[in-house]
């Protein structure tokens, strides 16, 4: 005889609600998608701190102002999100970007942004970007 064993698995319920960190993180990204700088602004703390380790580090709206729309890209960027987490003040967003240079061609990148957040709001951001040749569109 066969003693059927059973698998016991607890189930929660699905927590539906976003954080308040990952709104403001989603609100962000959707600025960057329609060039919104008032949009891009109103998440960020006075004195952010934004980093692209290799390219930048600049401190203060102002400056982070100057940066949302670089000078060697046209039309707005498309943007996918394909994995947002959280743990404490700290929201990592994964996903792809795809902008178009001046010169005509695309760019295609995977990212990997860092956002730690100070009452919901983004007080500092490291952005790990890696281009990728011969990318699909995101």
């Amino acid at each position: 005889m066969r003693i059927r064993e059973r698998s016991h698995r607890i189930l929660r319920p699905l927590n539906l609600s976003v954080t308040e960190n990952k709104a403001t993180v989603e609100k962000y990204m959707e600025g960057f998608r329609n060039s919104d700088h008032e949009l891009i602004l109103s998440c960020l703390t006075d004195d952010v701190m934004w980093d692209i380790p290799g390219a930048f580090h600049i401190v203060g709206k102002d400056a982070f102002d100057r940066e949302i729309e670089n000078e060697a890209f046209v039309g707005r960027p498309a943007i996918t999100v394909t994995r947002m987490t959280e743990e404490k003040d700290v929201v990592v967003a994964e996903g792809a970007v795809r902008v178009r240079r001046k010169g005509g061609d695309f760019v295609n990148l995977v990212f990997c942004d860092v956002f730690v957040m100070q009452r919901g709001k983004i007080r500092q951001l490291i952005s790990y970007l890696v281009p990728i040749d011969g990318a699909s569109s995101p």
